[in-house]
């Protein structure tokens, strides 16, 4: 039998699609619930878990209590044997590190655990040196290369995994960053130790990295060539990330960063929004989605901009989706395809495919996107 553990962290993600850049801190799990954010951990969860119904008498579940791995794992049919942890009514990163105390006495073949970065430190923090750990990732941060690339894939992995394929189990490195800084503009992380990682070819996220200093002149040509084309009348929501902050710089518009900002007739309209208020705007007229791949990973959709949800990707059309990048940003991924994981494997498969890619003033090349292994 496989011995296979499952940590849920319930509130990961739930800042994401309203905005608050993070969801760590009871404080902003209360902000994020006022402004109408909705949990999902157990949704990225099930997308795994019911891969692994095949495997179902195989493997022997070790689960938390309540809705930190029991419920879910349950509604799937699962036999668990439930870890004996008392476990707070809203749960703390307290909760996830005894939860990991308790994993390391079972001999665990696998620890499967549910969240972001700040999970993944947890995690680091107490689990033991060779036992293999696999991120289902459902936070809003996710710069660790600890996660595979979706939640199927994730059971895709793990599957393998119970039924004694070859797989590589290599070091990979747990990073996080500061959301207050984040919230305030600066984007800096930080490394808090590594995780023995389980992997299938380019099924593991890369570690999040950031550009270097020669790419300045390709983002000033790439932000130049998009105002050349900019249509009036057009609704454009602005993703995060430096290259599209150089092309709000050259437009003289104050940029959010790390929030989505839309923008008509060269003009900013609104700034930092919410997945609601992106929703009431599309209402409103055309409207394209203007996003640049996270540097190091590749993800155009799902990590760090979730406000841009599923809902919002088919309302707007993939014909309405304008993709910047750098060409040492694209070298960077030594032909890895960009990556989505929009919450809805329909959408993601819907997405996949050779997509354009604007790479300066007037040129632009053909990329795959897509988390086929």
């Amino acid at each position: 039998m496989f011995r296979l553990g499952l940590i849920v962290n319930p509130v990961a993600g739930i800042g994401g699609s309203v905005g608050l850049k993070g969801s760590d801190g009871m404080q902003i799990q209360q902000q994020a619930q006022a402004l109408g954010g909705t949990f999902k951990a157990n949704d990225r969860a099930e997308a795994a878990l019911k891969l692994l119904k095949p495997f179902a008498a195989e493997i022997d579940w070790f689960v938390c209590p309540g809705e930190m791995g029991q419920h879910i794992a349950e509604a799937q049919g699962f036999q668990v044997s439930v870890i004996e942890l008392s476990v707070k009514e809203q749960t703390t990163e307290q909760d996830t590190r005894h939860a990991v105390q308790k994993m390391n006495e079972l001999a665990l073949d696998l620890l499967l655990f549910v969240g972001g970065d700040g999970t993944a430190r947890d995690v680091c923090s107490q689990v033991g040196a060779e036992q293999p750990v696999l991120g289902i990732p459902a936070g809003v941060k996710m710069h660790s290369g600890v996660f595979a690339v979706t939640p199927e894939i994730a059971g895709e992995i793990v599957g393998k995994f119970v039924r004694h394929e070859q797989l590589n189990v290599s070091h990979a490195e747990v990073r996080d960053i500061d959301e207050n800084a984040r919230r305030a503009g600066i984007v800096a992380s930080k490394y808090y130790g590594e995780l023995w990682v389980p992997e299938l070819g380019n099924s593991v996220q890369q570690v999040k990295c950031c550009g270097q200093k020669n790419e300045q002149l390709d983002k000033q040509e790439i932000a130049a060539g998009f105002i050349d084309k900019m249509e009036d009348t057009i609704d454009y929501l602005i993703c995060p990330g430096s290259t599209t902050a150089e092309l709000m710089s050259q437009l003289g518009l104050e940029n959010s960063l790390l929030g989505i900002d839309l923008i008509r007739d060269h003009q900013l309209i609104d700034s930092d929004l919410s997945e609601q208020q992106i929703l009431s705007k599309l209402k409103q007229g055309k409207t394209k989605i203007v996003v640049s791949p996270i540097g190091g990973q590749g993800y155009l959709f799902g990590r760090g901009n979730q406000q841009i949800s599923a809902e919002i990707i088919k309302n707007t059309g993939k014909e309405n989706i304008i993709i910047l990048a750098t060409p040492t940003k694209l070298e960077a991924l030594a032909g890895r395809p960009l990556l989505v994981d929009t919450g809805d494997a329909a959408l993601n498969k819907q997405l996949s495919g050779y997509c354009r890619v604007d790479t300066g003033f007037d040129s632009s090349v053909l990329y795959p996107v897509g988390n086929e292994q």
